[in-house]
């Protein structure tokens, strides 16, 4: 990327003036064009299709930049981690991306109060670092901490680990400051719980994946981290099964269940295999074999926890709910536990393959699971399901691929994995949002009337309709 320049190119897809405007407001530092050479689009990623970005400090600059854009008629696309599934970053030529890059200050932390204010272009893992040593956590952990921002998880309603237990993101925002495409800032950044001050406005913003406004700064509720934490893999015949073994734990008085992560047996055998981690890779159960990392946290020693998740599992399987179970000997294979989780070897190795991304609640998993399994063999044999997913909360992450690429046909296989799931109680879309790939689906599920309600709101916050263009909402 290189400077903006004094005067746009006959080759700009932008406005005339518009790059001099905006280097007016920003500086030419904080405006990088991307050159022609770097816009081939045999190398250059989707999420970077746009010829510019723009890098405000605070959410003035933002809502500066954002009303130039509406003046001017062009999209803004605000970008954090780029770590969204569904295609929310995307971006095109005659768009501008605006990034959170330079909004990476964690402002306060209030341990007593369980507070922080952080800049929205904060990571999750840069927060956590610095919540580490008060003993505190932000009630929320992801495979993506290390890239992705505090900013583009409230965007997106991000979930993750510990969903089950302190929520989504709309459960942990506590405030917003957000900036306006009308050139307007809201300042809500309360601490505090209760706040019933009229329409709760900032809850619109949290899930809007970056097509009402820009959040600058985030307010969050923190919870107490646990002291201690011990992982095992555990083995079961089905959902039902895992779920006893779950309720098994939390019978333990002292202990805490902190994850409850699924794996289908054909993901642990594909990933371990892949990342070489011996031992893993021999499970006894493929397809919709359930596996499951187990994770327990407590306040007394490390030892006292293992010791105390490997008898909440003798009870379960004296119960006969439990088949196996692996406790690992060292931090060295607990991590490999977890890396095997979290690691997308099956992408790697079966490129071109198609995410899903729902939630069933729990006592309809088996059976969905079942039926899904069914549908996809009926409709293609050569296909194969993988499946990871959060237990404790429903949260499953359902992957069909095949020997060869299978991308165009998303729209086709979606219905299969979609089916059921209204009349269930479940959700099409639980954690990764709509983006651009589910906009066919949230018109399918939402009805003309919730549309019809989005589109308004919508109407309300980005009048000239430049926040984050097509994404979500066509």
């Amino acid at each position: 990327m290189s400077a903006a320049p004094s005067a746009p190119r006959t080759t700009d897809p932008y406005p005339a003036g518009f790059l001099q405007a905006l280097t007016a407001l920003l500086g030419s530092d904080r405006v990088r064009v991307v050159t022609d050479a770097g816009l081939d689009p045999g190398v250059h990623p989707l999420n970077l299709g746009a010829h510019c970005v723009a890098l405000p400090a605070n959410a003035l600059e933002a809502a500066q930049v954002l009303q130039l854009c509406s003046q001017m008629q062009v999209g803004v696309v605000p970008q954090g981690g780029r770590t969204g599934l569904a295609g929310g970053a995307v971006t095109h030529a005659h768009e501008l991306i605006v990034s959170l890059a330079r909004m990476q200050q964690i402002e306060a932390v209030a341990a007593d109060a369980r507070t922080a204010i952080v800049g929205a272009g904060v990571t999750l893992e840069a927060l956590d670092a610095a919540l580490r040593p008060l003993s505190l956590s932000a009630g929320i952990d992801l495979g993506a901490r290390g890239s992705a921002t505090l900013g583009g998880m409230v965007a997106t309603n991000a979930g993750g680990i510990d969903a089950f237990r302190f929520g989504t993101m709309r459960e942990r925002v506590l405030g917003l400051e957000v900036a306006l495409p009308t050139g307007e800032v809201i300042n809500h950044l309360t601490r505090v719980r209760k706040n019933n001050a009229g329409l709760p406005l900032m809850q619109l913003f949290v899930g809007s994946e970056g097509t009402l406004g820009l959040i600058t700064r985030v307010a969050l509720q923190l919870v107490d981290a646990p002291r201690e934490r011990h992982t095992a893999l555990v083995l079961v015949a089905d959902i039902a099964a895992g779920i006893a073994v779950l309720r098994a734990v939390e019978g333990v008085q002292s202990l805490r269940l902190a994850a409850a992560e699924l794996m289908s047996g054909n993901h642990m055998q594909v990933t371990a295999r892949a990342l070489q981690i011996q031992g893993l890779e021999q499970t006894p159960l493929n397809g919709f074999g359930v596996l499951l990392a187990v994770e327990a946290a407590g306040a007394e020693s490390a030892a006292l926890v293992a010791l105390q998740l490997a008898e909440a599992l003798t009870v379960a399987a004296e119960a006969g709910v439990l088949r196996d179970a692996l406790l690992p000997k060292n931090a060295s294979e607990e991590r490999d536990l977890w890396r095997i989780r979290e690691d997308w070897s099956v992408d790697r190795l079966f490129p071109g393959g198609l995410w899903y991304d729902v939630s069933v609640p729990l006592d309809a998993i088996d059976g969905y699971l079942t039926a899904l399994q069914a549908r996809i063999t009926r409709h293609d044999a050569s296909l194969a399901v993988y499946v990871v997913g959060h237990l404790a909360d429903g949260n499953l992450h359902v992957t069909v691929n095949a020997a060869t690429p299978v991308t165009d046909r998303y729209e086709a296989i979606a219905p299969l994995v979609y089916d059921g799931l209204q009349a269930l109680g479940g959700s099409f879309s639980a954690e990764h949002g709509i983006g651009l790939e589910k906009r066919a689906g949230l018109e399918h599920w939402a009805g003309d009337t919730s549309l019809r309600l989005m589109r308004s709101i919508k109407a309300v916050f980005d009048p000239q309709s430049v926040m984050n263009p097509g994404k979500v909402l066509r």
